[in-house]
């Protein structure tokens, strides 16, 4: 019986270090993603920056109005091409970090479920007769708590699916508008 307070102890020590060392990757996952968005956000802000001041040159050297609105309406597809590779590397980001952040959750589930019944068995042995119930019981409890996590994970990977496919969609239907625009500005 005097080892059951050291398996606590020691089974408290290895979970919180596991913990640790999951939030350690989970926050380095989450600056890499935020070095990703801001790589990303200077990139297209010196791209749009460049871009703008090559338009304004052209659309002050234009000769007439319709010189003007031509150079103008010439912009609109390239223009709407930009934002969605932008959205659509934006995404890209996004759903990589998810996926990343549900890995990383989905092995310290596991590990500490597995811990947890290994804790529970270890313990078992030395229980005194006529616990087994309460050892069944929480050993189900444990079970119980993972299958509901595995749930939540297939919705939460669900719901980012679908998220995705939306953006996706929606990135579609925007560049065929922008090209339906740009077809009806140059006539």
């Amino acid at each position: 019986m005097s080892t059951t307070p050291e398996q606590f102890s020691s089974a408290i020590k290895t979970n919180v270090e596991a913990q640790i060392a999951a939030l350690t990757a989970l926050t380095n996952h989450a600056f890499e993603s935020v070095t990703k968005i801001v790589d990303l956000n200077l990139s297209a802000a010196k791209a749009s920056f460049e871009e703008s001041s090559a338009t304004a040159k052209k659309l002050l050297a234009a000769k007439d109005p319709q010189e003007f609105f031509s150079l103008t309406a010439a912009q609109a597809q390239p223009s709407a091409e930009k934002a969605i590779a932008y959205g659509r590397s934006l995404a890209g980001i996004a759903s990589t970090t998810q996926a990343e952040f549900t890995k990383a959750a989905e092995a310290q589930i596991a590990e500490s479920s597995r811990k947890a019944i290994e804790l529970v068995d270890s313990v078992s042995k030395n229980a005194p007769a006529g616990s087994e119930q309460a050892i069944a019981l929480v050993k189900t409890a444990i079970g119980n708590a993972s299958a509901g996590y595995d749930q939540l994970s297939k919705t939460a990977k669900q719901a980012a699916e679908t998220l995705q496919s939306n953006v996706s969609n929606t990135v579609e239907q925007f560049s065929q508008n922008a090209a339906k625009t740009a077809s009806r500005a140059k006539k």
